[in-house]
């Protein structure tokens, strides 16, 4: 059974429809990407997931239950978090301090400290702990950014382009992460325009055009599609 399940989800804009009937499926243990040009929809469906947005139509269903009237918080506490496409973090605080306070509002939140320590290990990150956020490089206060979401130690998380600003070097480690986070059991939803990065690390790929999905399946298959190149992945290539 899937840990999510979006379906028939619509969301209008004036009278422009930014998503229409969109869907989409996450299992635990699997890297799902959702892909798709500019505008697309794809920030869109990200907030109607977390609650950010209310859809006109459809359903979001979390590990069995029917979220769609929930807001975020409450989604939060059901074990979904989030970044952004534009970064979010608390610019005078310490990156350890950022992650602090996610932990102290998780499950773990009396052992705060310790689940802090043990994100800045395991990304790496234990050396500028004590760096304030806003003098990060970009690459670095997003893989921040991504620890600050662990750090509630969600079942679903989702990624809104993480690895922008990241180099080459980078964007390896990361996806070694994301697939460690995987193999933890955790269903990650990636949404990202670095083709390399989607097509090494997805187990299922969806694909967003003018508010709907067009395709659907393993990498292989979706860079192979032609409805896909001729929407997004042809102009990229």
């Amino acid at each position: 059974m899937a840990l999510l399940e979006v379906s028939g989800v619509t969301v209008a804009f004036g009278g422009n429809r930014a998503l229409d009937g969109a869907g989409l499926s996450a299992e635990g243990g699997r890297v799902t990407g959702l892909i798709g040009p500019n505008g697309a929809g794809k920030s869109t469906l990200f907030d109607v997931v977390s609650g950010l947005r209310r859809p006109s139509a459809g359903r979001v269903v979390l590990d069995g239950r029917d979220v769609t009237r929930l807001g975020p918080a409450r989604r939060c506490r059901h074990g979904l978090a989030r970044t952004f496409q534009r970064l979010e973090l608390f610019g005078r605080l310490s990156v350890r301090d950022n992650l602090l306070v996610a932990a102290e509002l998780g499950p773990e939140r009396r052992r705060a400290g310790q689940v802090a320590d043990d994100i800045l290990e395991r990304l790496g990150l234990t050396g500028i702990a004590d760096s304030s956020a806003d003098t990060l490089p970009t690459g670095v206060a997003r893989l921040v950014e991504v620890g600050r979401a662990l750090a509630v130690r969600p079942a679903l998380l989702l990624l809104d382009e993480p690895a922008a600003g990241q180099d080459g070097e980078e964007t390896e480690r990361f996806a070694a992460l994301l697939r460690s986070l995987a193999d933890d059991g955790t269903a990650v939803v990636l949404v990202e325009h670095d083709m390399g990065l989607v097509m090494g690390v997805c187990d299922q790929v969806y694909v967003l055009d003018l508010g709907k999905v067009i395709a659907v399946g393993p990498p292989d298959v979706i860079r192979n599609d032609e409805t896909v190149l001729a929407a997004y992945l042809g102009d990229i290539a």
